[in-house]
């Protein structure tokens, strides 16, 4: 269940099935116990509960919650924005089947052994402010664990962007298919502990919806892994080409070199200016080192060598003659991934670096971290959206696949898909791992992977191996992590021996 519904595919995906036969209050029954099973199952030590439900749907679960609760010997207390008789719908019907007392939605609520937050859940349409932002801060500063409903009260469900103050909890419980604003920052953070739960919808029925927003899982993008044949050699297995700096800017083109060679291409050539080979001759074993001083040189070697993939961008240098040596690249017939100096050469110029895109039949994948998609994308953009928008707009832009990096990396195709990652751990934050994620992205590539699968893939990859690596992680430890991971994407090449006695 790895696509992301926005809460306005949400609601569609409940109208179906209701009109499929299942009455919006039997959804709500269900929505409201397993709220409640989240809690005895996690927070078994808790007796005493408040309970804070709102107005709308995301309320009616809140009640129907604190029942079961209270059922299960808690000793539950129930507030509610809206008194009794002013709720409407499912909402109402649940609060009705709440017998014990109602009280009025206050700050002043004690220290509860735990608070459930069914005020707003994901549909969240404008900021929140006076009196609802005043119990939101004290359910924050109270000290009790929180729990929420679908998604923390201030946080959009689409985007995952704070609407004037949100509530910090310690696990939220969603049903059917997680929201955006789950897995992007910063409502990602003030969600805690995920729970997802099935509520009696079909995969069909979301099926329905046609949702192009993906958890970024390798149930995405397995089934497009590179297939390894006992009868293919190192060409079959891609060639990858990476641009370097000069003689003193190498490092960052090293670390895409063995990002690409341990992805599996089956050759790497560094392209290089004259100045940079002696340098690099030595530091290079596997790889081949061609030399490479103009666009036009470029554009030789990648089809005299036949280069399936080429990156630039990695301490190439920001000015005329990355833009130069991107264009032509560009003019090949290769795959391509832009990263770093590559993108920030056109700051003030995307115009070129675009048109060249739009009338390219082959992948290229763009790779900006947040400064380099702002200075490359400056007034081509929506003035404001969610990063998961942005980079949607971005990809259409450029005909390109678009990855916009950062701890909720997302990768977006100009079709409109899009995978959000949320595996990355904070000591990923190094100097060179872009690096490194730039030449995974090219070695899939080489091996024939698509380009959104591939850069999503790359993606995943990359924060499983900082995560598996641990505290202390320097961009070097990223390649040698990746054999490990791979190897579970890649049956054994051979299963029997027919010369082994047992």
């Amino acid at each position: 269940m790895i696509e992301l519904l926005t809460p306005t595919e949400m609601q569609r995906v409940d109208r179906l099935a209701i009109a499929d036969g299942s009455p919006g209050i039997a959804l709500m029954e269900r929505a409201g116990a397993q709220v409640a099973e989240a809690i005895l199952r996690h927070f078994a030590g808790a007796r005493d509960v408040l309970v804070l439900c709102g107005s709308g749907n995301n309320g009616g679960d809140g009640f129907i919650a604190a029942r079961h609760l209270a059922e299960a010997g808690m000793h539950v207390r129930v507030m509610s924005a809206v008194a009794r008789e002013a709720l409407a719908g499912d909402a109402a019907l649940a609060a009705q089947a709440w017998s014990a007392p109602l009280e009025r939605l206050s700050t002043d609520h004690g220290r509860p052994d735990l608070i459930v937050d069914a005020l707003l859940g994901a549909g969240l349409r404008r900021d929140v402010a006076g009196p609802l932002a005043a119990v939101i801060d004290a359910v924050n500063t109270s000290g009790s664990p929180v729990v929420a409903v679908d998604l923390p009260s201030g946080i959009d469900g689409a985007t995952g962007a704070i609407r004037g103050c949100a509530i910090q909890a310690r696990q939220t419980v969603t049903f059917v298919r997680c929201k955006p604003g789950h897995f992007l920052l910063p409502g990602r953070e003030l969600c805690g502990e995920r729970l997802l739960f099935d509520i009696g919808i079909s995969d069909a029925t979301v099926d329905e919806i046609g949702a192009g927003t993906f958890a970024n899982r390798p149930t995405l993008w397995q089934a497009h892994w590179p297939a390894i044949a006992h009868d293919r050699h190192k060409y079959d297995r891609g060639h990858v080409g990476v641009v370097t700096g000069g003689a003193t800017a190498t490092g960052a083109a090293r670390l895409a070199i063995r990002g690409a060679f341990r992805t599996g291409a089956g050759l790497v050539t560094a392209l290089a200016p004259a100045e940079a080979a002696f340098v690099l001759a030595p530091a290079l074993e596997g790889p081949m080192l061609r030399i490479a001083d103009t666009a036009d040189d470029l554009q030789k070697l990648v089809a005299e060598r036949k280069i399936s993939a080429v990156v630039i961008g990695p301490g190439t240098g920001v000015g005329e003659g990355t833009r130069k040596n991107v264009l032509g690249i560009l003019a090949t017939d290769a795959a391509v991934v832009l990263d770093a100096d590559a993108l920030t050469s056109f700051e003030g110029e995307a115009s070129l670096l675009l048109a060249a895109l739009r009338q390219r039949p082959r992948p290229t994948v763009l790779t900006p971290h947040a400064g380099e998609f702002h200075r490359l994308f400056r007034g081509l953009l929506p003035d404001a959206g969610s990063k998961l928008d942005l980079c949607r707009h971005a990809a259409r832009q450029a005909n390109a696949v678009v990855l916009f990096k950062g701890a909720d990396s997302v990768v977006a195709a100009p079709d409109g898909r899009a995978s959000i990652a949320d595996n990355a751990p904070p000591w990923l934050a190094t100097a060179g791992a872009g690096d490194v994620l730039t030449g995974i992205i090219a070695g899939l590539l080489a091996q024939g992977m698509p380009a959104f699968e591939a850069a999503s893939a790359a993606v995943w990859i990359h924060g499983k191996a900082a995560a598996d690596f641990g505290p202390g992680l320097i961009a070097e430890d990223l390649p040698d992590q990746l054999p490990s991971i791979l190897r579970s994407f890649v049956r054994p090449w051979r299963d029997d021996d027919p010369l082994r006695v047992d």
